[in-house]
């Protein structure tokens, strides 16, 4: 039903079966410019002031407050709780919640 449809233009100017060869493109791991590697730190002063502040905070809220990305601000909250700056008192699944630690 409806026969063979006509070869578009681009598949004309090509002979069937040759396919582009990536002969002039460089791989991924191949020299060029290598990326400067960008590490944030979080402001502790001022993100002990946001957690004093708040009854519970979680990595998600800390990380919008100080501008840092989600990583940088569970890095923080991971190596304050191994300090005893800060404790998890709860949550589940990456969604904990921290508090101050009582003295």
């Amino acid at each position: 039903m409806g026969g063979a449809k006509k070869p578009t233009a681009a598949k004309t100017d090509k002979p069937a079966g040759s396919k582009d060869s990536k002969k002039g493109k460089k791989d991924k791991g191949e020299g060029g410019p290598k990326k400067a590697e960008i590490t944030v730190m979080v402001n502790e002063q001022q993100a002990m002031k946001i957690i004093q502040g708040a009854k519970v905070i979680t990595v998600q809220d800390l990380a919008r407050q100080t501008g840092v990305k989600i990583s940088a601000a569970n890095r923080f909250l991971k190596e304050s709780a191994e300090k005893g700056t800060v404790k998890r008192v709860g949550g589940y699944s990456g969604h904990h919640l921290y508090q101050v630690a009582s003295s």
